[in-house]
């Protein structure tokens, strides 16, 4: 079994202007607002040290603004991955956070994403099936080498506790903030986390 392994610098998009008020989801044309511009830019040189292979992006506008930026400092190129792309809350996307509160399901979801799934979307563990492919994919494509994914914070928090080998339901233990990276060390067979929400900017 190969023991090479690529190290993965999984990116929070950076913020926006709906970001704790909205469940955005997958909904269009949410974009960064400048302080989130300014935070990609600045993490964009953290990351430029680290002489990234490519910047692989979920296809949602945030994601993919900010790996523009990243990709200004690194002189690396973007490459779309739709295994990186954010939940699918199905009937909850765009709906505000207070709204969601009244809402029984939301609190299901919120107490058991091992079991639970927003109406008409995505299981959480559904969305960790297809980011670890999407990352393993990653590794096997650029062996040996530094790579950056851009994605949702869910979606890394899944990402996180499969490398870890925790329970989705720990999910609320961990914090990933707007532009917050993590990296695994990803080889045959397994993960290792190496850092978790750091280079905040």
């Amino acid at each position: 079994m190969s023991r090479v392994e690529s190290t993965i610098l999984l990116v929070r998009h950076a913020s926006h202007p709906l970001l704790g008020r909205t469940l955005c989801g997958r909904m269009p044309g949410v974009s960064l607002d400048d302080a989130g511009r300014a935070q990609a830019a600045r993490l964009g040189a953290r990351i430029a040290a680290r002489a990234p292979a490519a910047i692989h992006t979920s296809p949602l506008e945030r994601a993919r603004e900010t790996a523009d930026l990243l990709a200004e400092a690194c002189g690396c190129p973007v490459l779309p991955c739709d295994g990186l792309n954010e939940i699918d809350f199905g009937a909850w996307s765009g709906q505000d956070f207070p709204a969601l509160a009244d809402d029984p399901r939301w609190t299901t979801w919120n107490e058991a994403r091992a079991t639970s799934r927003p109406p008409g979307g995505e299981s959480m563990v559904e969305a960790q099936v297809r980011v670890v492919a999407a990352l393993d994919g990653l590794r096997r494509r650029h062996p040996g080498r530094v790579v950056v994914a851009v994605s949702h914070a869910d979606v890394i928090k899944a990402a996180i506790l499969w490398a870890v080998g925790a329970s989705l339901d720990a999910y609320h233990r961990i914090e990933i903030g707007p532009a917050g990276v993590s990296a695994l060390a990803l080889r045959d067979g397994g993960a290792t986390l190496l850092s978790m929400n750091e280079g905040l900017a």
